[in-house]
């Protein structure tokens, strides 16, 4: 696979993992995790799938925590794992944050940061220390142990732990799968800015698209050990062969930047590279980007501007593709708003009323309430 980042710049891996749990199937006795891949190191690399796909594998593969079958693993150039030698886990500069935060009970938080400093090649001064915990706003609970925080603290301090180890490369398996949706609001903009101001890469595996269009750049999808497709985030969900693993979830992410607010209406406007839309105002400051998703089945087609509708979202665009959908009774368009591409999920009878064809112009219809950010 051609990659337009430096040699020196990727993760290769390319090795296979035998493990003696099969998926689902009773004949099977063992399952094999085959990948070959070439993740750049920058941002968010975010690997989802179902249960039992293989993603957690994955990363403890790349930790050393899993032995590996066959083949090579290297980062940056550097050979963590092939036939002649595999570095041990305490050798591979990582950081890895699990679902449960896994802090040492009898140490205070200081203590947890302490333990981890002593494991980093290079010790951070006690400034760029303070720094990690304001930024990660624990900077009150150092005195604390651990069965004094909430969940989404105690998953701040295993993320500063982590950063403590000074790693080139960060692993985070399902980290807020354990928090509820209140500690999950609370951690995902630390996530966010670890993601813009950090120059750790992170490998970030979860079943959850919405952590997926928060956080990702790139995007992997897995099923049954084998990885279905790779790349973008934005260019791998608008393809047509991924909404079939995604069933209800299908949809695309638009990247855009707030510029008015509708106090009367409680609304925001998001401007993008195909035009305007309108959403529930979230609280969003004017001129801060925004990341927002919109479901293939949220999306509806029209020949013409229909002026005289409940909808606020309606923009025109140009029809790419078209492909069945695994429901015989709808089809999947691929659609360019601009230099955005978006999905809708409709009905072969529907496309069959517009006459769809490709590269036809037509008029796509969002209601603001649908769209998720």
């Amino acid at each position: 696979m051609n990659s337009p980042y430096d040699q020196k710049q990727l993760i290769e891996a390319n090795f296979s993992v035998k493990l003696s749990a099969p998926f689902d199937s009773k004949e099977v006795p063992t399952f094999e995790l085959v990948i070959d891949e070439r993740l750049a190191v920058h941002g968010i690399t975010a690997i989802f799938g179902p249960s039992g796909c293989g993603k957690t594998t994955l990363l403890r593969a790349i930790a050393g925590l899993q032995p590996i079958h066959s083949g090579v693993l290297k980062v940056k150039g550097v050979v963590w794992h092939d036939q002649v030698r595999s570095l041990p886990t305490h050798q591979r500069p990582i950081g890895f944050v699990f679902q449960e935060a896994s802090l040492f009970e009898h140490l205070t938080v200081a203590g947890n940061l302490e333990f981890a400093s002593k494991r980093a090649l290079e010790s951070f001064r006690p400034k760029q220390v303070q720094e990690i915990t304001e930024f990660l706003e624990i900077d009150q609970l150092l005195s604390k142990k651990p069965a004094r925080l909430s969940g989404g603290e105690r998953q701040r301090v295993a993320i500063a732990r982590a950063l403590l180890v000074r790693p080139q490369l960060l692993l985070m398996d399902e980290p807020l799968a354990a928090l509820d949706q209140t500690r999950k609001r609370e951690i995902l903009p630390f996530l966010k800015r670890l993601r813009s101001e950090s120059d750790v890469p992170i490998i970030y595996v979860t079943h959850a698209l919405d952590e997926v269009t928060h956080l990702a750049d790139d995007l992997l999808i897995m099923e049954k050990g084998r990885v279905e497709a790779r790349g973008s985030v934005d260019e791998v969900l608008t393809r047509l062969d991924v909404p079939r693993m995604l069933g209800e979830e299908a949809g695309a992410i638009v990247e855009g930047k707030v510029t008015k607010r509708d106090t009367q209406w409680h609304l925001l406007r998001v401007d993008f590279s195909g035009g305007h839309l309108w959403l529930r105002d979230s609280g969003e400051a004017l001129g801060q980007s925004a990341r927002i998703r919109i479901l293939a089945r949220d999306v509806s087609l029209s020949i013409a501007d229909e002026q005289a509708s409940s909808i606020l979202n309606r923009l025109p665009a140009t029809v790419i593709a078209m492909a069945d959908d695994i429901d015989q009774a709808m089809l999947l368009v691929r659609l360019a708003v601009g230099n955005t591409v978006l999905l809708a999920r409709i009905s072969r009878r529907s496309a069959s009323q517009l006459e769809l064809n490709q590269n036809q112009p037509l008029w796509i219809q969002i209601k603001s309430v649908a769209i998720l950010h």
